[in-house]
């Protein structure tokens, strides 16, 4: 009777332990995932990209946005066939162009044109 007490919490403790030192992890039992291959068609699946500023050139072809502030940065997009804007796209306007990376040049699928509020002081 007393090794039977004794062995007891011996016994409880092997149980835990047992499937660490097996390697029967959580992560471990999850299936693997393929790797995503990186070909032209999975490119297409990317989000888009978003930059926000305000229009500095516009022609038929291409759309430029400058961002000012503590990091001033400016950005040359090349519209796509398919652009959709909301609001007039015109020099001065402030926008949010959503942009993806095609072939190393940004192309602009959608422009979000700002509305101008009452407190903005152009």
């Amino acid at each position: 009777m007393k090794h039977a007490r004794m062995f007891a919490p011996l016994a409880l403790a092997a149980m835990l332990v047992a499937p660490l030192a097996v390697g029967a992890t959580r992560a471990e039992a999850a299936p693997r995932r393929a790797p995503r291959s990186t070909n032209a068609a999975s490119s297409k699946s990317v989000g888009y990209r978003q930059f926000t500023g305000s229009v500095v050139a516009l022609d038929a072809s291409s759309i430029t946005v400058e961002r000012g502030g503590k990091s001033p940065k400016q950005m040359v997009f090349e519209r796509n066939a398919g652009l959709r804007s909301t609001g007039d796209v015109e020099k001065d306007a402030r926008v949010t162009v959503y942009w993806r990376d095609e072939a190393g040049k940004q192309v602009a699928h959608r422009v979000v044109v700002k509305e101008a509020t009452s407190g903005d002081s152009r």
